[in-house]
């Protein structure tokens, strides 16, 4: 409990979270929703002037008046905790006030508390599916800004987590609500062995470790199982064989993306509920006999198996069955270049226009080239996932070269 929540004189735990928006119709939701009284008051933060889904206004402009606010309740926070592990940051890409703001509160965590982590979970553009017309440009340009800033990535697109909602919930016309609630469990089920015990519990250090091979490929592939309707419940087995298969099939994953057409890298598998150990190796063991993925040849081991005994909590209100066990998948594949590729082709054919360039550069940009700048980084980093593909093939022609 007091990983995520501080308790006060009267008993009362306060959760160590903090509300940013720089305008304040959001955070008002929070301020007069049925949750307000959990929240501390200081700790909902909203400025009066948005962002207008411009990265260049969130970071140079109306970002910089809010910052040192900002990086004053964060340090109060951290100063409530007994061994600061971290910091968990929820956005979305294709916004002023997501891409930009974060992109500067990152800069300066990353001064200011060096080595700690930083973890986000971010929605990401969706292929099909855009609330903005500059997504594209926001979400390379923040990409670009944050690259190093990031321990490691989670990302959700709304159009993955719309088609969960209708093939696997039976909701036919899914809100923010019944998306949030998919993220929820993914993020429960992440943070599972800070809060609960468990047999095979693994902290946010331990996961990392294992999960990100170089310092730029922190970008996982996020998956779980069950996703389940109340009537869908009854009729399923829901043995750890079958959730262990499920998070390798597209239809449970939370981003737009063909695991086919990439190589896995490493696989962290958080499971949860009434599970035992021997149970979930040989699941592993008769999953990798079928070879129905492709793994890499330099990562011989490439799972990683978390195991708690907290099942997931059902949320009242919720489309998610309660079910007695769960497993999450993080994977770090190169299939996740997909998501990439697609973006930086919106981005492309923008750009070749110079569409919509004159809002960013009368913002703060010094020059154009920021953009070009970005862009290439991003291509890098599709080059980068590629190599890591392909790695083991150039080291053998090193090692047969090195021979002869």
């Amino acid at each position: 409990m007091e990983t995520f929540f501080h308790e006060v004189r009267n008993g009362r735990q306060v959760p160590r979270t903090l509300f940013v928006d720089l305008e304040p119709t959001v955070v008002d939701e929070i301020r007069t929703g049925k949750y307000r009284r959990l929240y501390h008051p200081d700790q909902l933060v909203s400025g009066k002037e948005d962002a207008g889904n411009n990265y260049a206004r969130g970071h140079y402009m109306i970002g910089k008046e809010i910052i040192d606010l900002i990086l004053d309740k964060i340090r109060r926070l951290s100063e409530q905790c007994t061994s600061l592990q971290g910091f968990l940051l929820f956005r979305s890409l294709g916004g002023g006030t997501g891409s930009g703001f974060t992109s500067l509160l990152m800069e300066r965590l990353s001064v200011e508390y060096g080595k700690k982590s930083k973890l986000e979970f971010s929605v990401y553009p969706a292929p099909h599916i855009s609330t903005a017309v500059v997504e594209p440009y926001n979400s390379i340009l923040t990409t670009h800004t944050t690259l190093e800033h990031t321990d490691c990535a989670f990302m959700f697109d709304n159009e993955a987590l719309y088609d969960i909602c209708k093939r696997n919930l039976n909701v036919e016309r899914p809100f923010y609500s019944n998306l949030n609630r998919l993220i929820a469990q993914v993020v429960s089920s992440i943070t599972a062995s800070l809060r609960f015990e468990g047999s095979l519990n693994v902290d946010l250090n331990e996961f990392q470790t294992n999960l990100v091979p170089y310092p730029r490929i922190h970008y996982p592939l996020t998956s779980y199982a069950p996703i389940l309707s109340i009537e869908k419940a009854f009729h399923e087995q829901l043995t750890v064989s079958d959730l262990t298969n499920a998070v390798f099939k597209s239809n449970n994953q939370m981003i737009k993306c063909n695991p086919r057409y990439g190589k896995y890298m490493a696989c962290c598998m958080f499971y949860r509920g009434d599970i035992v150990s021997k149970e979930t190796n040989s699941a592993i063991n008769s999953f990798k006999s079928r070879r129905n993925v492709q793994f890499v040849d330099w990562c011989p081991t490439g799972f990683k198996v978390g195991l708690n005994y907290q099942p997931p909590v059902f949320v009242p209100g919720s489309d998610n069955a309660k079910v007695p066990r769960a497993l999450c998948m993080l994977s770090n594949t190169s299939a996740i270049c997909e998501a990439f590729s697609k973006l930086d082709h919106k981005f492309d054919l923008m750009y070749a226009k110079r569409a919509f360039v004159h809002w960013f550069i009368g913002e703060g940009f010094e020059n154009k080239g920021d953009f070009s700048e970005a862009r290439e980084d991003l291509a890098a980093l599709e080059k980068d996932y590629e190599e890591c593909a392909c790695d083991s093939d150039l080291n053998n022609n090193y090692v047969a070269e090195d021979e002869y």
